[in-house]
Parts: structure tokens; C-alpha cells; sequence
């Protein structure tokens, strides 16, 4: 028996493209010889679909397009996932299911068991876990089929709970032959290789071959790597899939084994390289999926932040589509401007240069009465922020530019940034990046990537500066970034408390200092801009803390 796996960029809530895209599959699939093809979970509605589950008119066109897709197989049969009704049964209206299709027919059905509800999941809100856990019997074969948390079984990346029930393990006692996972499984930096040792861990623990399918793309801030694999009963890897990419792979069932059909084993891209391909996949779906014009606006500061989302950006959609809008003031330096026009002229976009220093002006006049016999502060600084702001905002209402944020994980974390100015943006590129991590993707395009000077320099090399009042740097408000970032990952990922964090060696005093300034900047979080999610925590949906609380944490 020949099986394909294949790895499909699905849309939330298109199913009617969905729909097509899985047909196109399948008949690509049947004119190849593939006796089975099997797809991710949730690949008729896309995934997440979140409070979609909650519209009847929805559920309705998944459950006519379930009809669509079982009538539509023939010689080649098809696993895939998608929401099937619970009936008049007690619980929650539908399950989160994968039906196995051939012949027109169904002729097998699973439902999820283990619903996360941790980070970014929340699947217990829509769906009814599967009661039990039976093996499908077609084509002479029993098939253990689990979808998504059900393979992971207390293995997660971050564990938040456990759980008391092992689908797998009951299929494999159940008699399964080999266990089939279609999944939708979020990128992180670390995920490819903790998941593919977590399925060859799974593999050897079951004695059983495993077939794993994810999903690929990504849907909001949601980025999905596919990286889909086949794992042998002994653990070797057969089959393992692109990262980051559509992509298709074959593997034969025969005598009792899976065997590679053609042997496809690509590597798991190194750090720099996901993180790159990561960041321009989660752009372009935004943008492409999201219908918007394909065209983007931002501004361009002189500094590392702008000119590595504005890489990233020209990447994702083109030279053609990205502006990019430089806006000196009274505190910016010469660098700063000639380096915009640098890298705009490495790029091939398009660099307006709109000074603010009029409008500044003109601004702390109107104010002056009121600020009259104050000292310069944060609210003059926040002024260029918010004036820069509304520049490119009119930009975006004129052309139908999308705005995209240039700020980082680092500035978010603790609110570093200015409301109503440098945060807005239809889209936060770098929101879930670490400024020491900015400065290393940067390098890594110019030397490896490119082989040349795309981001200059100077803007790599020089003091990170807001340059919102004379010879500031970030420094002057901020711990050294590879101090504060690494305060902010064993806090924010590592979930660590703050005493845990000063017994790796960061001093008390800044520990307090960074953890305090997290804490209390949860408001302006609140307002940021989506983005996109690359790390086991980011800020977002994956993050519910109470902007109005009193908790310290003890140091």
C-alpha cells in the first residue's frame, strides 16, 4: 500500500478553498498510484477557527464539505481532518475528528481525546472529547489514529498538566498496527527537534511505525512548520518532510512495515534560517490570507528594528509592495537617515523622507501653556513617537498601505514603547523576537543569506537609540539587551521565579528592576498590535495575565 502524506497551507474559515485545495490533492494523488492520502487536522475548515465553532452557518458548510470530500474518493482513499456533529448526545455540540473516506464512504471515524487548553489552545471551549478509543480496521489493517495532543501525552513542549488518558498506548493494546497522527502543531524555534524526538520516543515506547502529518502556514499569529515525519518501530526515521514549506512525501506499507517511497529525509533548518522563513511566512499568510492589499508601510528609523522587518517584508511580498518612510527630528542623527536610504537602496523599495521637526514645533507650542516650568521628560519624547505615528498612518488610510510594527519582544516586555506612536500597526513582525536575537538574524542575512551588505553596518553596529532626546541610547533606560533578554526569557518561557532567575547569576537588583517593569506594562500589551509567534511564550493570547492586580513576585 502506497501512502502519502501531504502538508497543505490551509485558511480559517475558507472552505470552499480549502475544499479545492484537498480535491486537487486527491486527484494528484489517485493519477500517482497513492492507495491513501492522509492530511492534517482541521484541514477542511483551517486551524485555529476559535469562536467560528460557534456559528451554526459555519459548522453547517464544514459538515456539507465532509459529505463533499467522502463522495469524491475512489480507488484512493482519504484520511483527513476536520468538525464532525455530536449529535443528540450530552456535552459539547461537535467533536474535533479525523474520517477516513474511500469509495465514496466512510469508512472511519476518530475523534480527539486529549483537547488542550493551555497557551494558545483552548479547544475544551468548542469541542467533546472522544469517549473511547478504537482501532479503524480497512484494507486489511488496523490503524491507531490520533490527532494532534493525543500523540504528545504528557511530552509537551512546556507541561502545564497531565493527563490520565494515552490514546495511543490504548490503541496499541487495542491491536493497532501502527499509529497515524494528523496534526496542527504550532512553530516554535525549539519544536522541530523536541517533536521529532517526542515521535520517536512515542515510536519505541509503542513498539509500533508512526505516521505523523502537520499542518503547514500560518493563520493569524499562529505559524505552522509541517515538518511532517514516519517514525519505524525502532525509531528510525523514514520519511521526514520540509519545515516551513508545502510539501508532499510517499512512504509503502508492506508485509507488516513501512518502508520510504523514494527515501526523502531533509534537514531541520538551523536556527537563523527557520527564524527567517518563520517570520516571512507568518507576513505573507497575514497579508494574503487576511485579503488586505498586499502592500505594507513602515517607518524607517536608521535602526536595527525597521531595517530587519523591513527585509523580512520585502522578502515576504516584494520590493514593489513595501514603503518604507523615514521621519528625521531635531535628535536624529545623520546615520540614522542616510542609513534608511541605504538599506532601502539595498532593497529596491521605495524610502519617502518626511521630517518632523515642524510638526514638532508646532506641537509642544500648543502645549507650552501647560507644560510651561516642567523639566523635558518622557511626554516630549512620546511626542516625535506619536507624531511619526499618525504620518504613517495617514499613509496607510491614503494608499491602503498595511502598517507593520517594527518593535520588538524585549521593548514590549517592558513597555519600552510608546502608546499611540512606534505601537501601532496592523501587524507586529518581531513582537514574539529578542532584540540580542534582532542583532544576530541581521548578521546572519548579510553573511549568509544574502553574502552581502543588505542591512547596513552601521545600523548593526551602532548603540541601540530611540533618539528621542540628545545622545540617548537604550542603555540609558535599560539593562545591556544580552542581560535583559536573558532576565526576560528564563521569566517570560522559562517561567521561572525571580530567585530561580538570580540563582543563574543576573544580579538582584536588575532581576526586580526587569520583572517589575513586565508586570506592570501588561496594559500597554493589551494594546499592541497582533505578532507573530515564534516562541514557546509569547505575548498574546498565549499570555492571559490581569492588567489590574497587586501580586509582586517575591525576590
Amino acid at each position: 500500500m502506497r501512502v502519502r502524506l501531504q502538508q497543505i497551507n490551509g485558511i480559517v474559515g475558507d472552505i470552499r478553498g480549502n475544499v479545492d485545495a484537498i480535491m486537487k490533492a486527491l486527484e494528484d494523488a489517485r493519477k500517482e498510484g497513492i492507495d491513501l492520502l492522509i492530511l492534517p487536522e482541521m484541514v477542511v475548515c483551517g486551524y485555529p477557527p476559535l469562536d467560528l465553532m460557534e456559528r451554526p452557518s459555519f459548522l453547517s458548510a464544514i459538515f456539507a464539505s465532509n459529505e463533499d470530500l467522502i463522495q469524491a474518493t475512489g480507488e484512493t482513499a482519504l484520511l483527513f481532518g476536520t468538525v464532525t456533529p455530536n449529535g443528540d448526545h450530552p456535552g459539547r455540540p461537535v467533536y474535533n475528528s479525523a474520517l477516513l473516506a474511500h469509495q465514496g464512504k466512510c469508512v472511519g471515524k476518530a475523534h480527539k481525546t486529549l483537547l488542550p487548553t493551555y497557551d494558545v489552545f483552548d479547544e475544551f471551549r468548542y469541542f467533546e472529547p472522544a469517549a473511547e478509543r478504537e482501532p479503524v480496521e480497512w484494507a486489511g489493517i488496523k490503524w491507531g489514529i490520533t490527532i494532534c495532543e493525543d500523540i504528545w501525552n504528557n511530552q509537551n513542549e512546556g507541561q502545564y498538566h497531565t493527563y490520565r488518558t494515552d490514546p495511543a498506548g490504548e490503541l496499541m493494546e487495542k491491536g493497532a498496527e501502527l499509529i497515524v497522527n494528523i496534526s496542527a502543531s504550532p512553530f516554535t524555534l525549539e519544536k522541530p527537534e523536541a517533536r521529532k524526538n517526542m515521535l520517536i520516543r512515542q515510536a519505541k515506547r509503542l513498539g509500533l511505525p508512526l505516521i505523523y502529518c502537520n499542518q503547514v502556514g500560518a493563520n493569524t499569529e499562529l505559524i505552522f512548520d509541517g515538518s511532517s515525519t514516519v517514525i519505524g518501530s525502532d525509531g528510525t526515521s523514514l520519511l521526514q518532510m520540509k519545515t516551513l514549506e508545502e510539501d508532499a512525501g510517499d512512504i509503502e506499507w508492506k508485509s507488516g512495515s513501512l518502508l520510504p517511497n523514494p527515501v526523502k529525509q531533509y534537514l531541520f533548518p538551523d536556527k537563523q534560517e527557520r527564524l527567517f522563513k518563520a517570520l516571512v511566512i507568518g507576513l505573507r499568510d497575514y497579508v494574503h490570507k487576511s485579503g488586505m492589499p498586499e502592500k505594507v508601510v513602515l517607518g524607517l528609523s536608521g535602526g536595527i528594528d525597521s531595517a530587519l522587518t523591513a527585509t523580512i517584508a520585502t522578502e515576504a511580498l516584494g520590493k514593489e509592495q513595501v514603503l518604507g518612510v523615514t521621519m528625521p527630528s531635531r535628535f536624529s542623527s545623520e546615520g540614522s537617515v542616510s542609513d534608511s536610504h541605504d538599506l532601502a537602496n539595498n532593497l529596491g523599495i521605495q524610502c519617502l523622507e518626511l521630517s518632523i521637526k515642524d510638526a514638532y514645533t508646532a506641537i509642544n507650542e500648543i502645549l507650552e501653556p501647560v507644560f510651561r516650568d516642567t523639566e523635558f521628560d518622557v511626554a516630549e519624547e512620546n511626542i516625535q513617537s506619536r507624531i511619526r505615528g499618525t504620518l504613517l498612518m495617514a499613509i496607510s488610510n491614503k494608499f491602503g498601505h498595511m502598517l507593520l510594527n517594527t518593535g520588538n519582544k524585549s521593548e514590549l516586555a517592558v513597555g519600552y514603547c510608546t502608546l499611540y506612536g512606534d505601537m501601532a500597526g496592523g501587524l507586529s513582525v518581531l513582537a514574539d523576537v529578542y532584540k540580542t536575537d534582532v542583532f544576530a538574524l541581521s548578521r546572519w542575512l548579510n553573511t549568509h543569506y544574502y553574502q552581502k551588505e543588505i542591512i547596513p553596518w552601521p545600523t548593526i553596529n551602532k548603540p541601540p537609540s530611540a533618539e528621542l532626546r540628545p545622545d540617548q541610547k537604550d542603555s540609558d533606560s535599560l539593562p545591556e539587551y544580552d542581560i535583559l533578554d536573558g532576565i526576560l526569557k528564563a521569566y517570560i518561557e522559562g517561567r521561572l521565579t525571580a530567585n530561580e532567575i538570580v540563582a543563574l547569576g543576573y544580579p538582584s537588583d536588575e532581576v526586580k528592576r526587569v520583572i517589575t517593569m513586565v508586570d506592570k506594562n501588561e496594559y500597554k500589551r493589551r494594546q499592541a498590535a497582533p505578532g507573530l509567534r515564534v516562541s514557546s511564550k509569547a505575548f498574546g493570547s498565549g499570555r492571559r495575565l490581569p492588567i489590574v492586580q497587586r501580586w509582586h513576585e517575591p525576590i
